[in-house]
């Protein structure tokens, strides 16, 4: 390797340009196969770039550079050689040292814009196509990107400097040259993708927090773009078409962006996001009609790729930028159907293949803008593709469309006949899922397929997401027409939804049948809305008539409802999963009309209630299937529970239901629970059927609820149908969410509320880290890319010394769980010429590996005697100077000198940046919090102003200052998962989830209680909450990590609000507190009142209630009853708390009152 190496650098060495680019292509070829190239890519900058050469050797020293980390040296090296280039006579040679730019560090870049800003323009004057190219590529790449907008942020000369580029880029688009033109056309299109979902920025690794001042910037750069398509746009399609076709791809983004911003309206709130003062010249829409041609003449331009184009790419981009335009106010179905057929032919042509997820999900998410009759044929199609999607993910979320869709469709085409139109064959819901090979696989009982429980699952909570209140309706983006469409079908009433989801459940009743090796999930969905429906149709009341003011549709429903009941109880005897019989049993027994039964049929085994309770036989003495496949526990309790109530609606049902419940208490089966539960509710039946008369006694309203859930009592033990349920359900709710409540994007929120303070982020809060007296001032913050796994620290060095600093070096090391992506031990960044108080910046960025408290380790190092002479300051005609004078004129090195080094603060990382909130609900929670095994507890105390009595009671408003000390918590990353407050007692208890960025769960609730302080001073009372920690993780590490320091876990978690307590303190202040009760009361028992010293009032009342006791004593002993509750009485703890409960809460009444009072007043 070492003879290789002298080899390549021989090479560089040379004159000779076929020499040096095949040396540059063996260091490449070293480079591919992992191996360390940086003394090679030293004499490639040295002798290549820094000097005279071939472009195609710059060329490759770029892409060698590219490919390996330069000290801040060679970076200066770099810079110096480009500018030397871009004075070349060879316009070839300045565009490939153009190409470099994109790669050079932040700060490297500011400098060298700044002062070669004239040379770059110059290069868009240039007749050279290549330079022309060059200079378009490249700060089309490096201008959108978010470390730019920062530097422009803190530079108003550059701010304009940029804005200029961006209008010479937008005028490259109508270029002569068809290569500049096209990559004009890419630059533009990058703004305006970056400016919605900052793609590029994040592959950079760049972590810009949005400021209002950097979101204006981006907006004035991309309001200037719309501005100039628009007015332009005639002429830009007119380049575009002369343009080759495998090129005119890149062309249509950046006309159908800048088309829809104008004619939908966005581009005023872009223009006012930017702060600009007024609409330039040209760019003011005169009317809609004008915006109105504006769209059609894009679809002009872009219709004739859908029929005549060969380019599969081709055709999906102009179909999805044609739905694009669709959407916009006035946009015609026709357009949104032409792109749609020609995306599906793809799928038909079996081309594209690799975009199979992007064909279907394109189609899905537009399939609103077709026509009813269009949406109607292309269902079963879509259904089927659907079906054949590998990616869970994918087919859930287009599954969750198409379920949407067959909703929207049947209320639409409904709410249309109403209103007197003529009625679409196909659009309710049983014909849009009769496809032969859904309505098999609805009907098998055994399938290996799981789209069956995906479709069911996600068609009810379809249903359900439909039973909520609509979002609101927003200006901007495609849910407005679907939430539309809704509010048309539904009119806004609230029990229109019923009407498709009587529909869903009609289709869905095979599912009751299922055998799905013991996941119930999408039956459970199923019986949760069926349960639903019977409780809001009240059929257990039978059906209603026209003369109690139904209305036919009612009826018409309640009669499909009840019938479809009936067929659910026959259904019970061929229910194939044991789990399912109990909780279909409860479904149909609470909400059946047992009195609309046929009492001649009462010895028929085909009368209903007889099938329900031959199955509750079946379920109570089953005793073939094992704990596994039933949970005999809960389904027998179920049982029981629904005998009950069925029994005291209905004297037959009481009757059939005594003779099963004795037979099963006499039995072996039950155990003594389910002998007293058995005992209890016969009790219940005989004293119903004994108060006939009195009927209400009995009964009991049916809730609507479905007190069942996929999920096991237990989670100790691992079950695969559990797990899969688990998993089914996530993705179902995952998709239903994302097309239904979807988290609008920061673009969208601040197109939609425009530049509101509370969207924008606040930069973190930077730490100083050096001392007041140091040389050198450094601050830094940090910030944290779960994502990645990553964090960023941000430093700020400025020279407070007099001296202008010709070099500081900046060296950071790291302990825990950071580690620098390349492996080496410590990061140097190396700055130059730190100007006195004049701020430079430099970033770097650290893995986490895993979670453990970590730290920076930063020293600054400068040198006072740094020496001059670096390569950059020689310029050098090259032509006459003899190359062996020029190498040795760069192999000069300055001399360092001894430098002077700062060590600073080390700059903790909180452990909760390791954190990310982990969403759950309290009965999850609860469910999961026994089973995580580690467990760390501990007390903090904090003290807050007001008494507890007061800062908790006679707080109506505002936040109450007792929980001060854990405000901070907030702006945490946990999920607060629930909260009780006591509010008599000043006591609490909060419930917070979160997981680690490596996937452990770390769950921590919260107690606390309240103490009046002893030492009050003057003014305000203080006290103290103690609170109790308690903190549960799934792995041991997490937790050793709290436990080894916990102040400075309650620092991270609290900002220093909160302070460790140890357990001895808190014993120790424990048996204080009591010894210091026990002695007052030792003092009052001990207080014997003086018969001849003369009484204050205090002993006058003693004696009265001394006396008023002896007397009630006496009347219990005349009687020999008690009168009452006696203060002689011997109370338990629990009562005597109860009691004291009870006083504290009638105090905090009258004091409620009496403030209220005095407000008044």
């Amino acid at each position: 390797m070492d003879i290789l190496v002298a080899q390549i650098q021989a090479d560089l060495r040379s004159n000779d340009a076929l020499r040096q680019s095949g040396a540059l292509l063996q260091a490449l070829q070293q480079s591919a196969a992992g191996r360390d190239i940086s003394v090679i890519a030293k004499s490639a900058v040295e002798e290549i770039v820094a000097a005279p050469a071939s472009a195609v050797c710059k060329k490759l020293a770029f892409d060698l550079i590219r490919s390996t980390r330069l000290t801040a040296d060679l970076w200066d090296s770099v810079c110096g050689g480009i500018k030397s280039d871009l004075h070349f006579p060879d316009p070839d040679v300045t565009a490939a040292a153009l190409s470099i730019l994109a790669a050079l560090p932040s700060n490297f870049l500011s400098k060298f814009i700044s002062e070669s800003n004239a040379e770059i323009s110059s290069c868009f004057d240039s007749q050279s196509d290549n330079l022309r190219f060059s200079i378009t590529e490249t700060l089309g790449c490096i201008l959108a990107r978010d470390d730019l907008v920062t530097l422009c942020e803190n530079n108003v000369n550059l701010l304009d400097k940029v804005s200029n580029w961006w209008m010479r880029i937008s005028k490259n688009m109508l270029d002569k040259s068809d290569n500049v033109s096209k990559v004009a056309f890419e630059s533009v299109g990058r703004l305006f993708q970056e400016f919605d979902n900052k793609r590029m920025s994040r592959l950079a690794g760049d972590k810009l927090v949005d400021t209002e001042n950097s979101v204006a910037i981006r907006s004035k750069w991309v309001c200037s773009m719309i501005d100039f398509v628009w007015s332009k746009r005639r002429s830009l399609m007119a380049r575009s078409l002369i343009l080759p076709i495998e090129t005119f791809r890149a062309t249509v983004f950046p006309i159908v962006y800048a088309v829809k911003a104008v004619a939908s309206g966005n581009s005023e709130i872009i223009r006012k996001l930017s702060k600009a003062s007024g609409a330039p010249n040209g760019s003011v829409v005169d009317s809609n009609a004008e915006r109105f041609v504006g769209v059609s003449d894009a679809v002009s331009h872009l219709r004739p790729f859908l029929a005549s184009s060969l380019d599969p790419a081709l055709i999906f981009e102009v179909g999805i930028n044609m739905l694009y335009l669709a959407d916009v106010p006035g946009g015609k179905p026709e357009w949104a159907a032409q792109s749609i057929i020609a995306i599906l032919t793809l799928w038909d042509r079996q081309e594209f293949s690799s975009a199979r997820e992007s064909i279907v999900r394109a189609v899905v998410t537009n399939l609103h803008l077709l026509d009813l009759s269009m949406q109607v044929s292309l269902f079963k199609r879509l259904l089927l593709m659907v079906r054949n999607l590998r990616a869970e993910s994918d087919r859930m979320y287009a599954l969750a469309c198409i379920c949407r869709t067959a909703l929207c469709v049947d209320l639409f085409a409904k709410e249309s006949v109403r209103r007197g139109q003529k009625p679409l064959a196909g659009t309710d819901i049983a014909s849009l899922f009769e496809d032969p090979r859904v309505r098999e696989d609805l009907n098998s009982v055994t399938s290996k397929s799981l789209f069956r429980e995906e479709l069911v699952a996600t068609l009810v909570e379809s249903c359900f997401q439909l039973s909520l209140p609509l979002p609101e309706q927003k200006k901007l983006g495609m849910e407005s027409r679907v939430i539309g469409a809704l509010a048309y079908g539904t009119g806004y009433g609230a029990l229109n939804w019923t009407e498709p989801a009587l529909e869903v459940v009609e289709v869905c009743r095979p599912c009751v049948k299922w055998d799905c090796d013991g996941r119930t999930y999408a039956i459970d969905c199923y019986l949760k809305l069926l349960v639903r429906l019977c409780h809001i149709f009240d059929t257990r009341g039978g059906v209603k008539r026209v003369k109690d003011g139904a209305s036919q549709d009612q009826i018409l429903n309640e009669t499909r409802l009840q019938n479809l009941q009936r067929e659910l109880v026959k259904d019970l005897r061929e229910v194939n999963t044991p789990r399912i019989r109990a909780r279909l049993i409860w479904a149909t027994a609470e909400h059946i009309d047992l009195e609309g039964l046929d009492p001649l049929l009462a010895d028929d085994p085909e009368d209903p209630l007889n099938i329900i309770i031959s199955n509750m036989h079946k379920v109570l003495f089953n005793i073939d299937s094992s704990a596994n496949t039933s949970n005999r526990l809960q389904d027998v309790q179920a049982v029981l529970l629904s005998a009950q109530r069925m029994a005291s609606r209905n004297t037959r049902a009481g009757l059939l239901l005594t003779k099963e419940l004795e037979e099963f208490r006499s039995n072996s089966l039950a155990d003594s629970v389910n002998k007293h539960q058995c005992k209890l509710i016969l009790q219940r039946i005989k004293y119903v059927t004994n108060h006939s008369e009195t009927r209400w006694i009995g009964v009991s309203e049916a809730r609507g609820d479905y007190p069942f859930s996929h999920h096991k009592q237990t989670v100790q033990f691992y079950e695969a149908a559990a797990a899969q349920d688990r998993k089914l359900e996530s993705l179902v709710h995952n998709a239903t969410f994302e097309l239904w409540r979807p988290n609008p994007s920061e673009l969208a929120l601040l197109l939609n509320k425009g530049a509101d303070s509370t969207l924008l982020k606040v930069a973190p809060t930077a730490f100083t880290l050096t001392g007041s007296s140091d040389p050198c001032y450094v601050e830094a913050y940090h910030l944290a890319d779960s994502g990645d796994g990553r964090i960023t620290l941000h430093l700020k060095v400025l020279n407070l010394t007099e001296l202008e600093l010709n070099r500081v070096d900046i060296r950071v090391g790291v302990s825990g769980s950071l580690y620098f992506m390349d492996g080496s031990p410590q990061a140097v960044r190396q700055l130059r010429n730190l100007v006195s108080q004049e701020p430079v910046y430099c970033s770097l960025t650290m893995g986490v590996s895993h979670f453990e408290k970590c730290a920076l380790w930063i020293q600054v190092l400068y040198y006072p005697f740094y020496g001059s002479g670096a390569i950059g300051d020689y310029e050098g005609d090259y032509a006459e100077e003899d190359p062996a004078i020029l190498r040795q004129k760069r192999s000069l090195r300055p001399e360092l000198g001894e430098p002077v080094i700062l060590r600073c603060q080390p700059y903790k990382i909180p452990l909760t940046e390791l954190l990310l909130p982990h969403k759950v609900s309290p009965v999850e929670f609860f469910r999961l919090w026994p089973s995580l095994p580690a467990i760390v507890e501990y007390t903090g105390t904090y003290t807050y102003e007001g008494s507890g009595f007061k800062a908790t009671a006679a707080q109506q408003y505002g936040a109450s200052p007792f929980l001060s000390g854990l405000k901070s918590l907030s702006s945490k990353p946990f999920h607060r998962v629930c909260s009780h407050i006591i509010r008599t007692v000043a006591g609490f208890q909060l419930c917070y989830a979160a997981k680690t960025w490596h996937g452990g769960f770390l769950w921590m609730m919260i107690f606390g209680a309240s103490e009046v302080s002893r030492n009050v001073d003057l003014g305000d009372e203080t006290t103290t909450m103690m609170c109790k920690f308690v903190v549960r993780a799934s792995d041991s590490s997490i937790a050793k990590e709290i436990e080894s320091d916990p102040q400075g876990w309650l620092d991270d978690l609290s900002d220093g609000g909160v302070e460790y307590m140890p357990e001895d303190e808190v014993k120790t202040a424990a048996v204080e507190r009591l010894r210091i009760s026990m002695e007052r009361i030792a003092l009052l028992k001990a207080a014997q009142p003086k018969p001849k010293a003369p009484k204050s009032d205090d002993e006058e009342e003693e004696e009265k209630e001394e006396e008023k006791d002896e007397k009630e004593k006496k009347d219990e002993e005349k009687d020999g009853k008690p009168k009452g509750p006696s203060t002689l009485s011997k109370l338990t703890a629990e009562e005597a708390e109860h009691r004291a409960l009870q006083a504290a809460v009638i105090q905090e009444w009258h004091i409620l009152c009496k403030d209220r009072n005095s407000k008044v007043n």
